[in-house]
């Protein structure tokens, strides 16, 4: 089922806009684990890319040299499933960076799907995401780091997808494992 769909599907973690804990706006920190653990799940379901959005250069300069040393170093040397995984990234300084890059290579522009792990109205379904996936046009899901995307980004989307339900009221997973939910409720194996 993945080679029906997964092409059109590409991931962004945000670090910029996001909010932190008083739901300020900020530009939140990249950590190693993030890039790794999402750029595994993203190769395990053949999507396209996975982009990882901070305006800030220094960070910039972090993942490069992170992606650098798996991709082009001696880390990709010696693992070479890292290295195929660590290729996917790219970095952009905003998603409508994102969403012309793709734009670029498809011809077409993607719809933005982003995620909130807060209820609300007018969220799309993962079952109607998957049916949009499979209709082949490209899409980019977005994540947000710190405590959640900005309004101002969620409300620029074309959908918010409906947050992941644990049967819990605790409801803070970390952006890693919401991501590899989302992928396998998306493109995994019914």
């Amino acid at each position: 089922m993945n080679a029906l769909f997964a092409p059109s599907l590409n991931i962004a973690l945000t670090h910029y806009p996001v909010v932190n804990k008083n739901g300020d706006t900020i530009a939140s920190a990249v950590t190693n684990l993030d890039l790794h653990d999402i750029a595994r799940a993203a190769r395990t379901y053949g999507l396209r890319r996975f982009y990882v959005i901070t305006p800030l250069e220094d960070q910039q300069r972090l993942i490069k040299r992170i992606v650098d040393h798996w991709v082009c170093g001696v880390g990709g040397k010696t693992n070479p499933a890292r290295r195929e995984a660590l290729a996917l990234i790219g970095i952009c300084d905003d998603i409508q960076g994102a969403v012309e890059d793709i734009r670029q290579e498809t011809g077409l522009t993607p719809n933005v799907v982003v995620t909130c792990a807060r209820p609300g109205p007018a969220r799309i379904s993962f079952a109607s995401f998957r049916e949009k996936l499979a209709a082949g046009k490209p899409h980019l899901l977005v994540l947000g780091t710190a405590w959640g995307l900005s309004e101002t980004l969620i409300t620029t989307a074309d959908y918010v997808l409906e947050p992941i339900q644990g049967g819990t009221d605790y409801n803070h997973l970390s952006v890693r494992c919401a991501a590899a939910i989302m992928l396998d409720r998306l493109l995994g194996t019914p």
